[in-house]
Protein backbone atom coordinates (compact mmCIF):
# COMPACT_ATOMS: atom_id res chain seq x y z
CA UNK A 1 0.00 0.00 0.00
CA UNK A 2 1.11 3.52 -0.72
CA UNK A 3 0.99 6.46 1.62
CA UNK A 4 1.05 9.80 1.43
CA UNK A 5 3.93 12.02 3.42
CA UNK A 6 3.46 10.65 7.01
CA UNK A 7 2.58 14.44 7.81
CA UNK A 8 0.35 15.35 5.06
CA UNK A 9 -2.82 15.30 7.46
CA UNK A 10 -0.67 18.02 10.02
CA UNK A 11 -2.03 21.50 9.75
CA UNK A 12 -0.21 24.45 12.39
CA UNK A 13 -2.53 25.86 15.31
CA UNK A 14 -1.94 28.92 16.84
CA UNK A 15 -1.64 29.84 20.62
CA UNK A 16 -3.01 32.86 21.95
CA UNK A 17 -3.29 34.86 25.65
CA UNK A 18 -7.05 34.38 26.97
CA UNK A 19 -8.31 36.32 30.65
CA UNK A 20 -8.05 34.92 34.21
CA UNK A 21 -10.09 34.68 36.55
CA UNK A 22 -8.37 34.05 40.33
CA UNK A 23 -4.75 33.12 38.60
CA UNK A 24 -6.53 30.98 35.98
CA UNK A 25 -6.67 31.47 32.19
CA UNK A 26 -10.40 31.72 31.43
CA UNK A 27 -12.04 29.91 28.46
CA UNK A 28 -16.35 31.02 28.51
CA UNK A 29 -18.89 28.49 27.64
CA UNK A 30 -19.61 27.34 24.18
CA UNK A 31 -15.80 27.40 23.50
CA UNK A 32 -13.34 24.84 23.85
CA UNK A 33 -12.77 23.56 27.38
CA UNK A 34 -15.96 24.45 28.86
CA UNK A 35 -18.06 22.17 30.43
CA UNK A 36 -21.18 23.82 32.10
CA UNK A 37 -23.82 25.85 30.69
CA UNK A 38 -25.17 29.85 30.91
CA UNK A 39 -22.54 31.97 32.18
CA UNK A 40 -20.47 29.72 33.69
CA UNK A 41 -16.40 30.05 33.41
CA UNK A 42 -14.43 27.14 32.53
CA UNK A 43 -11.11 26.84 34.29
CA UNK A 44 -7.96 25.34 32.88
CA UNK A 45 -4.56 25.55 34.58
CA UNK A 46 -2.31 28.86 34.08
CA UNK A 47 -0.30 28.60 30.76
CA UNK A 48 -3.17 26.96 29.01
CA UNK A 49 -4.70 28.55 25.54
CA UNK A 50 -7.21 29.12 23.73
CA UNK A 51 -7.59 26.56 20.22
CA UNK A 52 -8.17 27.93 16.86
CA UNK A 53 -11.64 27.21 17.13
CA UNK A 54 -12.17 29.56 19.74
CA UNK A 55 -9.97 32.36 18.10
CA UNK A 56 -12.01 31.74 15.04
CA UNK A 57 -15.55 31.60 15.95
CA UNK A 58 -17.22 31.00 19.05
CA UNK A 59 -19.35 27.60 18.94
CA UNK A 60 -22.82 28.41 19.51
CA UNK A 61 -25.23 25.56 20.97
CA UNK A 62 -26.28 23.05 18.96
CA UNK A 63 -29.32 23.45 16.46
CA UNK A 64 -30.36 21.32 13.44
CA UNK A 65 -30.21 22.73 9.78
CA UNK A 66 -33.36 23.66 8.89
CA UNK A 67 -34.77 21.98 5.34
CA UNK A 68 -32.76 18.84 5.09
CA UNK A 69 -33.67 16.52 3.45
CA UNK A 70 -32.43 12.64 3.31
CA UNK A 71 -30.31 11.59 0.17
CA UNK A 72 -28.14 8.95 -0.11
CA UNK A 73 -27.29 6.73 3.08
CA UNK A 74 -24.04 8.02 4.72
CA UNK A 75 -20.84 6.50 5.22
CA UNK A 76 -20.06 5.78 8.57
CA UNK A 77 -16.25 6.23 10.25
CA UNK A 78 -16.15 5.43 13.45
CA UNK A 79 -12.68 6.31 15.33
CA UNK A 80 -11.62 5.47 18.89
CA UNK A 81 -8.81 6.32 20.77
CA UNK A 82 -7.76 4.05 23.45
CA UNK A 83 -7.45 5.88 27.53
CA UNK A 84 -7.82 8.90 26.34
CA UNK A 85 -8.83 11.46 29.23
CA UNK A 86 -11.81 14.07 28.51
CA UNK A 87 -9.52 17.29 27.91
CA UNK A 88 -6.97 15.61 25.76
CA UNK A 89 -7.83 17.57 22.92
CA UNK A 90 -6.92 20.84 22.79
CA UNK A 91 -10.30 22.00 21.43
CA UNK A 92 -11.11 20.35 24.91
CA UNK A 93 -9.06 22.93 26.67
CA UNK A 94 -5.77 20.63 27.25
CA UNK A 95 -2.98 23.10 27.37
CA UNK A 96 0.19 21.47 26.29
CA UNK A 97 -1.06 19.61 23.71
CA UNK A 98 -1.56 20.54 20.03
CA UNK A 99 -4.34 18.33 18.03
CA UNK A 100 -5.02 20.39 15.08
CA UNK A 101 -7.04 17.44 12.90
CA UNK A 102 -9.28 16.72 15.33
CA UNK A 103 -9.85 20.78 16.38
CA UNK A 104 -10.60 20.69 12.67
CA UNK A 105 -12.90 18.02 12.79
CA UNK A 106 -14.66 20.01 15.62
CA UNK A 107 -14.87 23.00 14.13
CA UNK A 108 -16.57 21.33 11.13
CA UNK A 109 -18.97 19.79 12.95
CA UNK A 110 -20.58 19.21 17.00
CA UNK A 111 -18.36 19.11 19.88
CA UNK A 112 -20.65 17.12 22.60
CA UNK A 113 -19.16 18.13 26.36
CA UNK A 114 -21.21 15.13 27.97
CA UNK A 115 -20.62 12.22 25.94
CA UNK A 116 -19.98 9.16 27.97
CA UNK A 117 -18.28 5.65 26.98
CA UNK A 118 -20.60 2.30 27.99
CA UNK A 119 -18.13 1.57 30.35
CA UNK A 120 -14.88 2.82 32.52
CA UNK A 121 -12.59 0.39 30.74
CA UNK A 122 -11.84 -1.17 27.60
CA UNK A 123 -14.01 -4.55 26.66
CA UNK A 124 -17.37 -3.29 27.98
CA UNK A 125 -17.48 -0.28 25.99
CA UNK A 126 -16.90 -1.51 23.17
CA UNK A 127 -19.25 -4.46 23.54
CA UNK A 128 -22.07 -1.52 24.45
CA UNK A 129 -20.92 -0.01 21.18
CA UNK A 130 -20.86 -3.17 19.10
CA UNK A 131 -24.14 -4.16 20.47
CA UNK A 132 -26.09 -1.24 21.53
CA UNK A 133 -26.94 -2.70 24.67
CA UNK A 134 -25.89 -2.54 28.49
CA UNK A 135 -21.98 -4.64 28.66
CA UNK A 136 -24.34 -6.69 31.38
CA UNK A 137 -26.53 -7.52 28.72
CA UNK A 138 -24.05 -10.23 27.77
CA UNK A 139 -22.15 -12.80 29.31
CA UNK A 140 -19.19 -11.26 27.55
CA UNK A 141 -19.73 -7.79 28.44
CA UNK A 142 -19.34 -9.32 32.08
CA UNK A 143 -15.40 -9.15 32.10
CA UNK A 144 -13.87 -5.69 33.09
CA UNK A 145 -11.77 -6.15 30.65
CA UNK A 146 -11.99 -9.15 28.82
CA UNK A 147 -8.57 -11.05 29.97
CA UNK A 148 -8.81 -15.13 28.64
CA UNK A 149 -9.84 -16.78 25.14
CA UNK A 150 -12.99 -18.24 27.10
CA UNK A 151 -14.76 -14.58 27.31
CA UNK A 152 -16.20 -12.49 23.83
CA UNK A 153 -18.90 -11.28 22.07
CA UNK A 154 -21.27 -13.81 20.87
CA UNK A 155 -21.70 -14.57 16.97
CA UNK A 156 -25.05 -14.78 17.39
CA UNK A 157 -25.91 -11.48 18.89
CA UNK A 158 -26.63 -8.96 16.42
CA UNK A 159 -24.34 -6.30 16.10
CA UNK A 160 -23.88 -2.57 14.33
CA UNK A 161 -22.05 -4.24 11.84
CA UNK A 162 -23.79 -7.23 10.90
CA UNK A 163 -27.65 -5.50 11.37
CA UNK A 164 -25.72 -2.45 8.62
CA UNK A 165 -24.23 -5.31 6.72
CA UNK A 166 -28.01 -6.93 6.42
CA UNK A 167 -29.52 -3.26 5.08
CA UNK A 168 -26.72 -3.55 2.05
CA UNK A 169 -23.50 -1.72 3.72
CA UNK A 170 -20.22 -2.95 3.26
CA UNK A 171 -18.46 -3.42 6.97
CA UNK A 172 -14.53 -3.12 8.22
CA UNK A 173 -12.91 -2.90 11.51
CA UNK A 174 -9.46 -1.41 11.84
CA UNK A 175 -7.65 -1.62 15.13
CA UNK A 176 -8.20 -3.04 18.67
CA UNK A 177 -11.28 -5.26 18.76
CA UNK A 178 -11.09 -6.68 21.97
CA UNK A 179 -13.76 -8.78 22.53
CA UNK A 180 -12.60 -11.77 22.36
CA UNK A 181 -9.95 -14.05 20.64
CA UNK A 182 -9.91 -17.05 17.78
CA UNK A 183 -11.19 -19.46 17.38
CA UNK A 184 -14.66 -18.36 18.78
CA UNK A 185 -14.67 -14.76 18.66
CA UNK A 186 -13.68 -12.63 15.80
CA UNK A 187 -14.84 -9.02 14.03
CA UNK A 188 -15.76 -11.20 11.10
CA UNK A 189 -17.61 -13.59 12.84
CA UNK A 190 -19.71 -10.60 14.41
CA UNK A 191 -20.77 -8.57 10.54
CA UNK A 192 -17.53 -7.06 10.03
CA UNK A 193 -16.39 -8.15 6.34
CA UNK A 194 -13.05 -7.66 6.94
CA UNK A 195 -11.04 -7.06 10.02
CA UNK A 196 -6.81 -5.84 10.22
CA UNK A 197 -6.17 -5.11 13.56
CA UNK A 198 -5.50 -6.89 17.27
CA UNK A 199 -7.46 -9.21 19.25
CA UNK A 200 -6.50 -8.32 22.84
CA UNK A 201 -6.58 -5.34 24.90
CA UNK A 202 -2.83 -3.98 24.63
CA UNK A 203 0.16 -5.05 22.78
CA UNK A 204 3.93 -3.80 22.46
CA UNK A 205 3.79 -1.33 19.10
CA UNK A 206 6.40 -2.88 16.91
CA UNK A 207 7.10 -6.81 18.03
CA UNK A 208 2.66 -6.38 18.30
CA UNK A 209 3.03 -9.07 21.26
CA UNK A 210 -0.26 -8.84 22.93
CA UNK A 211 -1.66 -9.71 26.42
CA UNK A 212 -2.02 -13.11 26.44
CA UNK A 213 2.20 -13.35 25.08
CA UNK A 214 1.52 -14.26 21.73
CA UNK A 215 1.78 -12.33 18.47
CA UNK A 216 -1.31 -10.78 17.63
CA UNK A 217 -1.75 -8.77 14.76
CA UNK A 218 -4.13 -10.11 12.12
CA UNK A 219 -5.31 -9.90 8.86
CA UNK A 220 -8.98 -11.61 9.09
CA UNK A 221 -8.08 -14.60 10.92
CA UNK A 222 -3.97 -15.25 10.11
CA UNK A 223 -1.84 -13.30 11.44
CA UNK A 224 -0.11 -10.71 9.12
CA UNK A 225 3.64 -9.77 9.49
CA UNK A 226 4.57 -6.13 10.07
CA UNK A 227 7.22 -4.83 12.89
CA UNK A 228 6.78 -1.04 12.18
CA UNK A 229 4.93 1.20 14.55
CA UNK A 230 1.29 -0.08 15.01
CA UNK A 231 -0.03 3.33 14.86
CA UNK A 232 1.60 3.66 11.21
CA UNK A 233 0.60 0.40 10.18
CA UNK A 234 -3.51 0.95 11.03
CA UNK A 235 -3.14 4.42 9.59
CA UNK A 236 -2.12 2.84 6.28
CA UNK A 237 -4.86 0.31 6.19
CA UNK A 238 -8.06 2.84 6.94
CA UNK A 239 -6.27 5.43 3.97
CA UNK A 240 -6.56 2.48 1.91
CA UNK A 241 -9.95 1.42 2.74
CA UNK A 242 -11.62 5.13 2.81
CA UNK A 243 -9.78 5.69 -0.73
CA UNK A 244 -11.43 2.63 -2.36
CA UNK A 245 -14.05 3.07 -4.68
CA UNK A 246 -16.88 2.06 -2.84
CA UNK A 247 -19.94 0.71 -4.60
CA UNK A 248 -22.05 0.97 -1.66
CA UNK A 249 -22.05 2.55 1.73
CA UNK A 250 -19.59 1.10 4.02
CA UNK A 251 -19.34 1.16 7.99
CA UNK A 252 -15.48 1.79 8.95
CA UNK A 253 -14.62 0.95 12.79
CA UNK A 254 -11.02 2.71 13.26
CA UNK A 255 -9.95 1.61 16.95
CA UNK A 256 -6.42 2.88 17.28
CA UNK A 257 -4.80 1.44 20.77
CA UNK A 258 -2.87 4.98 20.88
CA UNK A 259 -2.66 7.07 23.46
CA UNK A 260 -3.22 3.19 25.53
CA UNK A 261 -0.19 2.02 27.47
CA UNK A 262 3.05 1.07 26.71
CA UNK A 263 4.01 4.57 26.29
CA UNK A 264 6.25 4.53 22.92
CA UNK A 265 6.02 6.19 20.01
CA UNK A 266 7.75 5.91 16.96
CA UNK A 267 11.37 6.67 17.76
CA UNK A 268 11.20 4.34 20.85
CA UNK A 269 12.24 1.42 19.12
CA UNK A 270 15.36 0.21 21.66
CA UNK A 271 12.55 0.66 24.49
CA UNK A 272 9.93 -0.86 22.61
CA UNK A 273 12.85 -4.12 22.34
CA UNK A 274 13.28 -4.61 25.99
CA UNK A 275 9.37 -4.29 26.40
CA UNK A 276 9.16 -6.95 23.97
CA UNK A 277 11.84 -8.89 25.51
CA UNK A 278 10.22 -8.79 29.49
CA UNK A 279 7.01 -10.31 27.59
CA UNK A 280 8.66 -12.93 25.98
CA UNK A 281 10.36 -13.67 29.25
CA UNK A 282 6.82 -13.93 30.78
CA UNK A 283 5.97 -11.22 32.43
CA UNK A 284 3.41 -10.11 30.32
CA UNK A 285 1.26 -7.79 31.69
CA UNK A 286 3.59 -6.30 34.07
CA UNK A 287 5.77 -5.09 30.68
CA UNK A 288 2.43 -4.16 28.85
CA UNK A 289 1.60 -1.76 32.00
CA UNK A 290 4.87 0.02 31.07
CA UNK A 291 4.74 1.36 34.94
CA UNK A 292 8.75 2.42 34.77
CA UNK A 293 8.07 4.64 31.61
CA UNK A 294 5.76 6.90 30.39
CA UNK A 295 6.05 10.59 31.25
CA UNK A 296 3.43 13.65 30.17
CA UNK A 297 6.24 14.52 27.68
CA UNK A 298 5.33 11.20 25.77
CA UNK A 299 2.17 10.97 26.30
CA UNK A 300 1.52 14.48 24.62
CA UNK A 301 3.84 12.67 22.09
CA UNK A 302 1.12 10.15 21.50
CA UNK A 303 -1.74 11.98 21.25
CA UNK A 304 -0.29 14.49 18.49
CA UNK A 305 0.64 10.97 16.73
CA UNK A 306 -2.89 10.04 16.68
CA UNK A 307 -4.18 13.45 16.05
CA UNK A 308 -1.91 13.40 12.80
CA UNK A 309 -2.70 9.95 11.68
CA UNK A 310 -6.22 10.80 11.98
CA UNK A 311 -5.67 13.58 9.60
CA UNK A 312 -4.38 11.63 7.02
CA UNK A 313 -7.20 9.36 7.07
CA UNK A 314 -9.65 12.39 7.07
CA UNK A 315 -7.45 13.86 4.20
CA UNK A 316 -7.86 10.10 2.11
CA UNK A 317 -11.38 10.76 2.61
CA UNK A 318 -11.60 14.08 1.38
CA UNK A 319 -9.76 13.23 -1.43
CA UNK A 320 -11.99 10.25 -2.30
CA UNK A 321 -14.71 12.49 -2.56
CA UNK A 322 -16.49 10.82 -0.20
CA UNK A 323 -16.38 13.85 2.61
CA UNK A 324 -19.56 15.43 2.39
CA UNK A 325 -21.85 12.48 2.76
CA UNK A 326 -19.59 10.30 5.38
CA UNK A 327 -20.89 10.62 8.99
CA UNK A 328 -17.46 11.05 10.96
CA UNK A 329 -17.29 10.53 14.93
CA UNK A 330 -14.15 10.43 16.78
CA UNK A 331 -14.24 8.93 20.82
CA UNK A 332 -12.60 7.37 23.54
CA UNK A 333 -13.39 3.97 24.39
CA UNK A 334 -13.02 5.39 28.01
CA UNK A 335 -11.59 8.22 30.38
CA UNK A 336 -7.60 8.65 30.59
CA UNK A 337 -4.78 6.87 32.28
CA UNK A 338 -2.12 8.19 34.27
CA UNK A 339 -0.90 10.88 32.14
CA UNK A 340 -3.95 12.16 30.60
CA UNK A 341 -5.11 15.70 31.28
CA UNK A 342 -8.91 15.36 32.71
CA UNK A 343 -9.23 19.15 34.11
CA UNK A 344 -11.84 20.02 35.32
CA UNK A 345 -13.17 16.51 36.20
CA UNK A 346 -11.83 13.90 38.59
CA UNK A 347 -11.10 10.45 38.66
CA UNK A 348 -9.80 8.27 35.77
CA UNK A 349 -9.76 4.40 33.83
CA UNK A 350 -11.31 2.17 36.03
CA UNK A 351 -13.58 5.21 38.06
CA UNK A 352 -17.20 5.95 37.47
CA UNK A 353 -16.23 9.47 38.52
CA UNK A 354 -16.84 11.74 35.63
CA UNK A 355 -12.91 11.38 34.61
CA UNK A 356 -13.79 7.28 34.10
CA UNK A 357 -16.69 7.69 31.89
CA UNK A 358 -16.96 11.55 30.02
CA UNK A 359 -15.05 11.25 26.96
CA UNK A 360 -14.40 13.60 24.24
CA UNK A 361 -16.63 13.27 21.18
CA UNK A 362 -16.95 15.02 17.69
CA UNK A 363 -19.12 14.03 14.86
CA UNK A 364 -19.14 15.68 11.30
CA UNK A 365 -21.38 15.28 8.62
CA UNK A 366 -20.87 18.15 6.23
CA UNK A 367 -24.26 17.04 4.26
CA UNK A 368 -26.58 17.25 7.09
CA UNK A 369 -24.76 18.74 10.06
CA UNK A 370 -23.21 22.48 10.42
CA UNK A 371 -20.30 23.61 11.80
CA UNK A 372 -18.97 25.63 15.03
CA UNK A 373 -21.18 23.65 17.20
CA UNK A 374 -21.40 22.07 20.65
CA UNK A 375 -23.48 19.92 22.76
CA UNK A 376 -24.54 19.79 26.27
CA UNK A 377 -26.81 16.76 25.23
CA UNK A 378 -26.03 13.81 27.63
CA UNK A 379 -25.09 10.98 25.42
CA UNK A 380 -23.34 7.50 25.22
CA UNK A 381 -21.86 4.64 23.44
CA UNK A 382 -25.09 2.60 22.88
CA UNK A 383 -26.82 5.70 21.34
CA UNK A 384 -24.26 5.81 18.75
CA UNK A 385 -25.22 2.26 17.43
CA UNK A 386 -28.92 3.24 17.32
CA UNK A 387 -28.51 6.48 15.65
CA UNK A 388 -26.23 4.91 13.34
CA UNK A 389 -28.50 1.83 12.59
CA UNK A 390 -31.57 5.00 12.04
CA UNK A 391 -29.18 6.57 9.54
CA UNK A 392 -28.23 3.70 7.35
CA UNK A 393 -32.15 2.47 7.07
CA UNK A 394 -31.19 -0.92 9.68
CA UNK A 395 -33.43 -2.00 11.96
CA UNK A 396 -32.65 -3.10 15.64
CA UNK A 397 -33.66 -7.10 15.86
CA UNK A 398 -36.45 -6.75 18.15
CA UNK A 399 -35.33 -10.06 19.91
CA UNK A 400 -32.11 -8.24 21.46
CA UNK A 401 -33.88 -4.37 22.05
CA UNK A 402 -31.13 -1.65 22.20
CA UNK A 403 -30.42 0.66 25.75
CA UNK A 404 -29.16 2.94 23.27
CA UNK A 405 -31.30 6.48 21.94
CA UNK A 406 -31.29 7.04 18.46
CA UNK A 407 -29.61 10.78 17.65
CA UNK A 408 -30.92 11.19 14.21
CA UNK A 409 -33.99 13.01 15.27
CA UNK A 410 -31.69 15.13 17.44
CA UNK A 411 -29.07 16.07 15.05
CA UNK A 412 -31.46 16.17 11.57
CA UNK A 413 -34.70 17.46 12.86
CA UNK A 414 -33.78 19.13 16.13
CA UNK A 415 -35.77 16.62 18.27
CA UNK A 416 -35.18 16.81 21.96
CA UNK A 417 -33.50 13.86 23.37
CA UNK A 418 -35.79 12.24 25.92
CA UNK A 419 -34.41 12.84 29.64
CA UNK A 420 -33.02 9.20 30.33
CA UNK A 421 -31.25 7.35 33.01
CA UNK A 422 -27.42 6.73 31.68
CA UNK A 423 -25.94 3.61 34.05
CA UNK A 424 -22.72 2.20 34.68
CA UNK A 425 -21.78 -0.38 37.37
CA UNK A 426 -17.82 -1.72 36.99
CA UNK A 427 -15.52 -3.15 39.62
CA UNK A 428 -18.30 -2.45 42.66
CA UNK A 429 -18.65 1.15 41.30
CA UNK A 430 -22.04 2.21 40.28
CA UNK A 431 -23.39 5.08 38.77
CA UNK A 432 -26.32 6.34 36.90
CA UNK A 433 -27.03 10.41 35.80
CA UNK A 434 -30.74 11.72 35.26
CA UNK A 435 -30.13 14.85 33.67
CA UNK A 436 -27.70 17.36 35.94
CA UNK A 437 -28.34 14.98 38.85
CA UNK A 438 -25.40 11.51 39.15
CA UNK A 439 -25.61 9.18 41.76
CA UNK A 440 -22.40 7.22 42.45
CA UNK A 441 -21.71 4.72 44.89
CA UNK A 442 -17.40 3.99 45.50
CA UNK A 443 -15.92 0.82 45.97
CA UNK A 444 -16.46 0.78 49.48
CA UNK A 445 -20.38 1.20 49.46
CA UNK A 446 -20.61 5.25 50.26
CA UNK A 447 -23.57 6.44 48.21
CA UNK A 448 -22.39 10.40 47.31
CA UNK A 449 -25.09 12.37 45.24
CA UNK A 450 -23.95 15.45 42.91
CA UNK A 451 -24.91 18.15 40.88
CA UNK A 452 -22.78 17.97 37.72
CA UNK A 453 -23.85 21.30 35.96
CA UNK A 454 -22.33 23.25 38.95
CA UNK A 455 -19.94 20.53 40.17
CA UNK A 456 -18.53 18.76 37.25
CA UNK A 457 -15.30 17.99 39.15
CA UNK A 458 -17.51 15.90 41.83
CA UNK A 459 -16.41 17.86 45.03
CA UNK A 460 -19.72 19.04 46.62
CA UNK A 461 -21.27 15.69 47.91
CA UNK A 462 -24.65 16.22 48.39
CA UNK A 463 -25.86 13.34 49.47
CA UNK A 464 -27.19 14.58 53.10
CA UNK A 465 -29.02 17.67 51.79
CA UNK A 466 -30.91 15.46 49.29
CA UNK A 467 -31.82 12.21 50.59
CA UNK A 468 -34.92 11.64 48.75
CA UNK A 469 -33.19 12.24 45.24
CA UNK A 470 -30.59 10.26 46.13
CA UNK A 471 -32.63 7.27 47.03
CA UNK A 472 -35.04 7.92 43.73
CA UNK A 473 -31.53 7.64 41.90
CA UNK A 474 -30.30 4.41 44.06
CA UNK A 475 -33.90 2.88 42.97
CA UNK A 476 -33.60 3.34 39.22
CA UNK A 477 -29.78 2.21 39.04
CA UNK A 478 -31.24 -0.83 41.06
CA UNK A 479 -34.03 -1.46 38.85
CA UNK A 480 -31.92 -1.31 35.63
CA UNK A 481 -29.25 -3.61 37.47
CA UNK A 482 -32.04 -6.43 38.30
CA UNK A 483 -32.47 -6.80 34.50
CA UNK A 484 -28.87 -7.14 33.88
CA UNK A 485 -26.90 -10.44 34.04
CA UNK A 486 -25.23 -10.93 37.64
CA UNK A 487 -21.09 -10.74 37.90
CA UNK A 488 -21.40 -14.65 39.17
CA UNK A 489 -22.47 -15.52 35.25
CA UNK A 490 -19.83 -14.34 33.77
Amino acid sequence: MILGPRHEGRSEQGMSSCSTYQGFPVVPFGWPGGVGGGSRLSLIPSGGSQSAAARDEAERPFRARSGYRPGRRPNFLFILGDDMGWADLSCYGAPHIRTPNLDRLARQGVRFTDAYSGSATCSPTRFSLYTGRYPGRTKGGLAEPIGSRTQGLDPHHPTVASLLKRAGYATALIGKWHCGWLPDYSPTKSGWDEFFGNFGGALEYFSKLGQLGDYDLYEGDATYQDLRYYTTVLTERAVEYVGRRHDRPWLLNLNFTTPHWPWLTEDDEETAAGIAADIRAGNVLGALMHTDGGSVEKYKEMVENLDASIGEVLAALRRSGQEENTVVVFASDNGGERFSYQWPLSGGKSELLEGGIRVPTVLRWPAAVDGHQVSRTPVYSPDWTATLLELGGARPDPAYPLDGHSLAGHLLRGEDVPERDLFWRVRGNRALRRGDWKYYQDADGRDHLYDLAADAREQADLAADRPALLAELKAAWERIDSSLLPYSAA
